[in-house]
């Protein structure tokens, strides 16, 4: 592989220094840095990050290639500056025994834009019922380390019991969808002073927060780890907050919709706002951004939901839950947490890229931008700012709720182990 010099980069929104990639590695780290040989990249003050970890990604593979596939989906992950993501179980089989989780990791692999964990299923089927084969998923070449039934709640609290002491024999992670189902039977949107307005179905915040405070005592009780998915209520930040300060191990995601969008937008009937869970209020928007600042929410996860256009472009009731994420999740961070003061772009790093690998154990991502470590890397335009324009999406799905919105940042580059996956902003 060539050498790459990437000449005056803000790394981590620092000081211009230059990073020379020689192979999978970075070489050097410093300024007036030269090598014979190497393809120079100008960043002109661009700042330079470890390359991005989504936690939180459906992938749809195998099942709903007609929504997504693990080709598009890396696609678009490597548009969005990530080296890694790990792809939800709710396909069509399910990700709950070696073979399917097997099969997805080896589709990343053969793609190569980026590096694909497979999360495993908790429950045969997601069905709740029985638990999935967590064992031998973790001992398959997929190595899964993540188990989650998202889309669905693990609501048995028996069952939960039994993942969590069954993943913490190999120091696995049980990631729970925080939903609890009697309570949000025919909702449609967050329960509030807008559902109440246009009479649709509400979700009311003590769903999520309930199966959050049962959990966090399990996971105490059995001495295991539990992570929050898609976290998105002031509620459900101070049960977490709560919990950490029992040193129970646990750790939480924000979805970056939760981080900017409200219930507000639901008066438009879109269905392209209707996600799971729904957006809430501007006091919880403002508790999530708050808590991701603090750390008492770890990371920021997409929770990309690829959907066709048929299943979103009817009337808000049959309409699927969901949003596309990967490609913009970095813009959306830089105007909620950035612009506002609450996260540099050291602190946008250790959300985006160093903690989510270390909760998924993703070796080679998350680390330092210094001489020695994987060239995992992204380089963004921060002084950019455009409309989003989903038809030049990799994704092959559309579903995005900032179609014709004004966001800030553009990734420009992103290199997998010192092979670029996308160069100006193209696709390679």
């Amino acid at each position: 592989m060539s050498k790459i010099l990437i000449r005056g980069a803000k790394v981590l929104g620092g000081e211009p220094q230059d990073v020379l990639i020689d192979g999978e590695i970075i070489a050097e780290v410093g300024t007036g840095l030269s090598a014979e040989d190497a393809q120079v990249v100008e960043a002109d003050g661009k700042v330079l990050l470890p390359g991005l970890v989504d936690l939180h990604t459906h992938l749809r593979e195998p099942g709903r290639e007609d929504s997504e596939t693990v080709l598009t989906g890396t696609r678009a992950a490597a548009s969005g500056g990530y080296t890694a993501v790990f792809a939800m179980a709710n396909t069509f089989p399910v990700a709950d025994t070696a073979g399917v989780v097997e099969q997805v990791y080896r589709l990343g692999q053969e793609h190569g834009y980026c590096d694909v964990q497979p999360i495993g299923a908790v429950t045969v089927g997601l069905e709740g019922k029985k638990l999935a084969e967590l064992g031998a998923m973790h001992e398959s070449a997929a190595g899964v380390t993540v188990f989650s039934d998202d889309g669905k709640c693990v609501d048995d609290a028996v069952i939960m019991r039994r993942a969590l002491e069954y993943v913490k024999a190999f120091g696995g992670v049980v990631a729970q969808h925080a939903q609890e189902p009697r309570l949000t039977e025919g909702a449609q949107m967050n329960e509030g002073i807008v559902s109440a307005e246009l009479g649709l179905g509400g979700w009311p915040a003590v769903a999520e927060e309930s199966i959050i405070a049962r959990d966090v005592l399990l996971a105490e009780h059995v001495g295991s780890r539990v992570h929050i998915c898609h976290l998105s209520t002031a509620g459900s930040v101070e049960i977490v907050r709560w919990a950490k300060s029992r040193g129970i191990d646990v750790t939480a995601e924000v979805t970056p919709h939760h981080l900017l969008l409200t219930d507000e937008l639901v008066r438009s009937y879109n269905p392209v706002y209707k996600v799971n869970p729904p957006l809430r209020t501007e006091r919880d928007v403002l508790a999530l951004r708050e808590a991701l600042a603090d750390g008492t929410i770890d990371i920021v996860a997409t929770d990309h939901a690829p959907h066709p256009h048929e299943d979103k472009d009817c009337e808000w009731a049959a309409a699927a839950m969901g949003m596309v994420g990967l490609e913009t999740a970095l813009s959306v961070v830089q105007e909620t947490m950035v612009a506002t003061g609450l996260l540099d772009w050291a602190g946008v790093a250790d959300r985006m890229s160093v903690k989510p690998a270390r909760i998924g154990g993703a070796a080679g991502h998350g680390r330092p931008v210094s001489a020695g470590e994987p060239a995992n890397l992204v380089l963004v335009d921060t002084a950019y700012r455009g409309s989003v324009d989903p038809a030049g999406f990799a994704s092959r799905s559309r579903n995005t709720p900032y179609e014709g919105r004004e966001l800030p940042g553009r990734v420009t580059h992103t290199w997998l182990r010192g092979k670029a996956t996308l160069v100006d902003g193209k696709l390679t």
